[in-house]
C-alpha cells in the first residue's frame, strides 16, 4: 500500500471544505511559501529541510558579488509568471529590474533551483523559457553537483557555466560548504 507522501493528489472542484481550510491554515501559519499555481492547478509544496534552507543561504551569499558585478538584483523565493492562476516559486532569483510592488514578476534574468526529493524543478523549464528566463542553475544537494542551463530558444541547454554571473559550475561547488 503506497503512502500519502508518496503519490500525487488531485482535487477536483470544488474542493471540499476540509480542503478549503487546509490551504487558509497554510497561509495563516506561513507553511504555503512554495506553493504554486501550473495553469490553475495547484501545487502544494512542503516547507525544505534545513539542508535546503543552508543551501539557499549559502547561495544568496555567495552569487550575490557576481550578481552585483552583473547589475542584477537579487530576490529570495519569488512568484515569477503571469499572476494568481498561473506561477512558480524558485528558491532564488536574479532581475535586471525591481519593482517592490508587483507581487508576480513575469521574467528573471537568472533562476536557482535548489532540487528537494519529489520535488518538481525539471517539470518547470518550459514554464521558465516560456517567460524567456535566460539562465537556471540547479543545485543537487545529494550529489554536491550545480547544473547550469542557459535559454536557447524555448529550451534549455547545459552550459557549466553562467554567463550572466561570469561564475562556473564546478568553481561555486568547491567553495559550497555542502551540508
Amino acid at each position: 500500500m503506497r503512502t500519502l507522501a508518496a503519490m500525487r493528489t488531485l482535487v477536483l472542484d470544488p474542493p471540499p471544505p476540509e480542503v478549503q481550510q487546509l490551504l487558509e491554515r497554510r497561509k495563516r501559519l506561513g507553511l504555503d511559501m512554495y506553493d504554486e499555481v501550473w495553469e490553475g492547478t495547484y501545487h502544494m509544496a512542503p516547507m525544505a529541510r534545513g539542508r535546503h534552507g543552508r543551501l539557499q543561504a549559502q547561495l544568496t551569499r555567495l552569487l550575490g558579488p557576481y550578481a552585483d558585478n552583473a547589475g542584477l538584483l537579487d530576490v529570495g523565493p519569488f512568484n515569477l509568471g503571469d499572476g494568481p492562476d498561473n506561477f512558480r516559486v524558485p528558491d532564488l532569483g536574479y532581475l535586471r529590474e525591481l519593482d517592490p510592488e508587483v507581487l508576480y514578476f513575469p521574467t528573471a534574468a537568472v533562476v536557482v533551483e535548489v532540487v528537494s526529493a519529489g520535488d518538481e524543478t525539471y517539470e518547470k523549464f518550459p514554464f521558465y523559457a516560456a517567460r524567456e528566463v535566460d539562465e537556471m542553475l540547479v543545485v543537487h544537494p545529494e550529489e554536491h553537483h550545480i547544473r547550469t542551463f542557459s535559454r536557447a530558444g524555448g529550451h534549455y541547454d547545459g552550459t557549466g557555466r553562467s554567463i550572466l554571473l561570469g561564475i562556473d559550475a564546478t568553481d561555486l561547488e568547491a567553495v559550497i560548504r555542502w551540508p
